[in-house]
């Protein structure tokens, strides 16, 4: 299937579908399951996503082409067919977490140690607490042994706004 999206670049999905037809509606039902490959949040290499969704799309005839809601499409009578291809792409596209991480040290080891240097907090960090310095968990002025960090001016202002508030 070649799809001009920009989620999902390769992968290997089945679709079983289900077709109930009544009269002038054509009821699909898709099982997909897969890997999808997308790059890493973090080390920007490819990363393999399972995938596993049902979706379920209603098919009815009319004059034009329409799509009703996310679920209902109306195809003009006259054609009485329809390319699937862009709702099988939306379906697994819609189907990829957020987040696209690999598993804690699987990442790059050249690009985690640049962006590592990068951090704004990037004393004492090993890999298994990598994710916590990017994700910018863990910001606070002073570590568990009471030692002060440097802290970053940006955050600083948004903690001025916060006090602000809640005085």
């Amino acid at each position: 299937m070649d799809i001009d999206g920009t989620e999902v670049q390769k992968g290997k999905v089945n679709v079983s579908l289900t077709v109930k037809r009544s009269s002038m509606v054509f009821d699909m039902d898709f099982q997909i399951e897969g890997v999808v490959v997308v790059p890493c949040d973090r080390c920007l290499d490819d990363v393999e996503i399972p995938i596993e969704t049902h979706n379920r799309l209603v098919v009815k005839f009319g004059k034009e082409y329409a799509e009703e809601s996310d679920e209902i499409v109306i195809v003009p009578e006259e054609e009485g067919a329809i390319n699937i291809a862009w709702f099988l792409y939306e379906f697994v596209a819609l189907s990829i977490p957020m987040k696209h991480v690999h598993a804690p040290g699987k990442c790059n080891k050249v690009m985690a140690s640049k962006l590592k240097q990068h951090t704004a907090r990037n004393m004492g960090n090993t890999e298994d607490d990598f994710s916590e310095a990017v994700g910018g968990e863990g910001m606070e002025p002073e570590d568990d042994d009471g030692v002060s960090t440097p802290s970053d001016p940006r955050w600083d202002a948004l903690r001025g706004l916060v006090e602000n508030d809640n005085n």
